[in-house]
This record gives C-alpha cells, sequence and structure tokens, in this order.
C-alpha cells in the first residue's frame, strides 16, 4: 500500500483517541522480552491515567512529572513495539485470530470463500499487516493508527477520520481491539462507539441470501481489557450491553480470558440514534475498583 501517509487532526478534541495515547519518543529497541512487554505496556497505562487526570485538574507540575516518566519509558513508539510483541504467533497474541475462528464457526468463511467475495474491514489501532485477518482471504483491509510503524497502516486518528459519503467508502466489519480504553474520558469513549455506526455498511454483499451472514456483520469487534468489564464501579457486562443497544448492536459472540474480553457486536440501524443517551452510574461499588465507564451524551 506504499509509503506512509499521514492525517493531521483539526485542532484538540475531548473524544480524540490521540488525547489518550502516551506521546512519541526515541524509536524503541527492535526486541522486547515476555516480561519486559508486559511491564511497559502496564506501567504507561498506570502513568497515562495519572497523565490525563493531571491535565483535567490543571496540575502543571504534576503533568511535566508524569510527562518526563513517559518520555523515559519511550512514549508510544515503546508502547506500540511491546504490542506488537505481545501479539506475535508463538504468544498467541493475534486478537484478530478469535475474530477469524468465530467466522470460521459460524461458515462465515466458507460460504466467502465460496462465492469469491469479501469483506471490507477497518481496523482502527493497527499494529501489523499480517496479522489472522489479513492472511485469511476474505478481507479487505483498511489499517490506521495514530503513529503508524509499518507501510500499508495509514497515519490518521479514528475521531478525524472523514464520515464515509457512500456505501463504498463503508465497512462490515470495525476492528477495536484495545483501543476504546485508551480514550482518556468516558464520553469520548461513547462518542468512538457512537462514531463506527456511521461507518458500517448496511447492505450484505452478493444476494444477501446466508442468514449466517446477515447477523454476522455489519458488526464491531471489540476487544477490551478483562477489569473494564470485570472490575469497575461504573461498567459491567450487562451496562455495557444496554449501552450497546442503544446505538443499536446486540452481541453475537464473547470470550474471556484472563487479561481480555473479545466480542463481536451485530449492528442494526436504528431511528433517533444522535439523541439516545446513556449516563455515568455506579453499578460496583468498592474502593479496589477502578472508574473506567462509558457514556453516551444525549444530543439535542
Amino acid at each position: 500500500m506504499g509509503s506512509k501517509k499521514s492525517t493531521k487532526a483539526k485542532g484538540s478534541r475531548a473524544g480524540s483517541l490521540s488525547a489518550g495515547r502516551p506521546p512519541t519518543a526515541a524509536k524503541p529497541k527492535a526486541s522486547v522480552s515476555a516480561k519486559a512487554t508486559r511491564t511497559v505496556i502496564n506501567k504507561l497505562h498506570q502513568i497515562n491515567k495519572q497523565l490525563v487526570r493531571a491535565k483535567s485538574a490543571g496540575n502543571e507540575a504534576q503533568v511535566k512529572d508524569l510527562q518526563t516518566q513517559v518520555d523515559a519509558l519511550g512514549g508510544l513508539p515503546r508502547y506500540q513495539q511491546a504490542s506488537i510483541q505481545g501479539q506475535s504467533i508463538e504468544r498467541g497474541g493475534d486478537s484478530s485470530l478469535v475474530l477469524m475462528q468465530w467466522l470460521k464457526d459460524a461458515g462465515v468463511v466458507g460460504q466467502l470463500k465460496t462465492s469469491h467475495a469479501r469483506l471490507k474491514l477497518l481496523e482502527v489501532g493497527a499494529l501489523s499487516i499480517k496479522n489472522a485477518c489479513a492472511t485469511s482471504g476474505i478481507f479487505d483491509v483498511q489499517r490506521i493508527d495514530l503513529h503508524s510503524q509499518a507501510d500499508g497502516i495509514l497515519q490518521q486518528d479514528f475521531m478525524e477520520r472523514p464520515i464515509p459519503q457512500t456505501g463504498e467508502e463503508k465497512f462490515h466489519i470495525i476492528s477495536l481491539s484495545l483501543v476504546l480504553n485508551f480514550v482518556p474520558d468516558a464520553e469520548g469513549r461513547g462518542e468512538m462507539l457512537r462514531r463506527t455506526c456511521q461507518f458500517l455498511e448496511r447492505n450484505q454483499i452478493g444476494d444477501g441470501s446466508s442468514e449466517t451472514a446477515a447477523t454476522h456483520y455489519p458488526s464491531l469487534f471489540l476487544v477490551l481489557p478483562a477489569p473494564c468489564v470485570t472490575n469497575s464501579r461504573y461498567m459491567d457486562e450487562k451496562r455495557l450491553t444496554l449501552l450497546m443497544a442503544h446505538l443499536g448492536y446486540s452481541l453475537i459472540q464473547r470470550k474471556q480470558t484472563t487479561k481480555l474480553v473479545y466480542y463481536l457486536w451485530h449492528w442494526k440501524p436504528i431511528l433517533e440514534l444522535k439523541r439516545q443517551g446513556f449516563a455515568k452510574t455506579q453499578v460496583n461499588p468498592g474502593v479496589t475498583r477502578n472508574n473506567f465507564a462509558i457514556v453516551l451524551k444525549r444530543s439535542k
């Protein structure tokens, strides 16, 4: 797909993914051990949460101190390199393997190969051009990330990506793998989920006669750290399912591991989508729980 391209944001937005990602710094080493991978990712996540809170509070001294810590760890490039290492096949870290297995089990892959049809996939936060979806032969993939790590990945913020004007510009599946949790505030996360609906293609490929295909796309593949729904004051799976229903999403697949939870949400357009609201409500009180939340702001 040629040389790297860059799409710059047109200004600061509360829902912008770039607001929640560690800043760039020096290029990381080419290889990171499994233990170092976990350490880097966890540490940058922790510092980034503190950084967002410090910026919101206007604590410039703390912001400067936390920024120094982020830079010392290598910033966004180091995080991405650690994530790439964590996605290596030998570590079983490619989240798209889960999506592909679901589509195989449902018979979607076989149907597509028989009909020689291909699905359009938008991979947000892409780290590699060689994951399971890329090599499956059933997708035409567009990949974007804030800091492109390879040719074939467009450097772009999803929240600044132009809204599709035609069906051909839309996608059958959108992948948000460990992306939503990086958005720094609850309303921004809600805005990102709402925005995915504007990028999904409603029409089935081919004659659209397959019931399986009709229930498996258009869809959203969502991957989150498990504590976002298992140990949050403001979010559990029941509440996440209700929130997604506000946007027209229904859950068709789910898998949980020790660290991650994977979802496949089927989407059907609903009326008055932009007016739907979903407030921040405490559902699991406790001092040991985290503050992950998603809010859908009701628009006029």
